[in-house]
């Protein structure tokens, strides 16, 4: 499940709700399998694309609370019966989760790292795993299973308008895990949900997996270098720092004298963005999250392309 921490907000906050996930798909479908919404009598969250597709499964949802009904699997055509013109097919699977149902979830995906439930049909043993591809979700014999898949971790150091711009726009991508660090605590008040605040660059650094990407955008160059410096002595995903080509270059002779190598400081990118979307911070944020979007790395984290 990759939406779960967004399904424990949505629980806490509202008690009960109805998650709507894409179990399979036929031809062209606005999403994959995996992609997931959870739904409530007042609002929703998450998506799972397509325009009048989401919008009938919301409602769909909605009357399944209002039943109090526990799961329900709705199979729909893409075609002219919804205005659209993919062709394909999906079959969506809804569920009511409440405390209970997703402590039972957290319960399994801790015990083998994926959870099995039997939605529809006689009671069956659970099918060999084949997950469609690139997904991890396997539907079969009114199974539906599904992995649990960590998101991966971006650390923005620096919590200015570049930071922020940032932070908003990739917060509400479902396999990333945003965590925005500054020492001014007061650049850190009212950040969008979804966003970790993180009091010390340094140590936002220290704690990071092995696997995060980390971009460098604070106020003080000093801070900056030190954070590459840190950043070359231990595993990390990508990196990319704001700046002149100018500035890079200072980096790279004190980085150089002190102990790395050019292929070490090479893996690190500066400048970062698109210079010719400008430099209004949005515009550097926007060039930097498609930069991002591209890296090996977070491509193979998205499980969540559209189809």
């Amino acid at each position: 499940m990759r939406d779960l921490d967004d399904l424990r907000t949505a629980v806490a906050r509202e008690g009960q709700i109805a998650r709507v996930v894409i179990a399979a798909t036929r031809g062209s479908a606005p999403r994959a399998a995996g992609a997931a919404m959870q739904v409530w009598p007042g609002g929703q969250s998450g998506s799972i694309g397509g325009g009048r597709l989401e919008h009938e499964a919301a409602g769909a949802a909605r009357r399944f609370l209002a039943e109090g009904s526990n799961a329900h699997v709705l199979r729909q055509a893409l075609g002219p019966a919804l205005g659209q013109c993919c062709g394909g097919s999906v079959v969506l699977v809804i569920e009511r989760f409440d405390q209970h149902k997703l402590g039972a979830a957290i319960e399994a995906l801790e015990l083998s790292g994926r959870w099995a439930r039997q939605i529809e049909g006689h009671i069956t043993p659970p099918p060999a795993a084949r997950p469609s591809a690139g997904t991890g979700v396997t539907w079969a014999n009114g199974w539906l299973i599904e992995p649990l898949c960590p998101r991966l971790a971006v650390v923005i150091h620096g919590a200015g308008h570049v930071g922020r711009a940032l932070a908003a726009l990739l917060a509400p991508l479902p396999d990333l895990a945003v965590t925005l660090a500054d020492t001014r605590a007061e650049m850190l008040r009212g950040l969008p949900q979804g966003i970790t605040a993180g009091v010390d660059p340094l140590r936002a650094l220290g704690q990071a997996p092995d696997t995060a990407a980390h971009i460098i955008v604070t106020h003080d160059h000093a801070l900056d270098l030190e954070l590459c410096h840190r950043l070359l002595q231990r595993p990390f995903g990508c990196a990319g720092v704001i700046g002149s080509a100018t500035k890079w270059a200072r980096f790279r002779q004190r980085l150089t004298a002190l102990g790395h190598t050019d292929a070490q400081i090479s893996r690190i990118s500066c400048p970062i963005g698109d210079p010719n979307l400008g430099k209004h911070p949005q515009a550097i944020a926007l060039g930097v999250a498609a930069a991002l979007l591209k890296e090996p790395g977070i491509k193979a984290a998205d499980r969540r392309r559209t189809a």
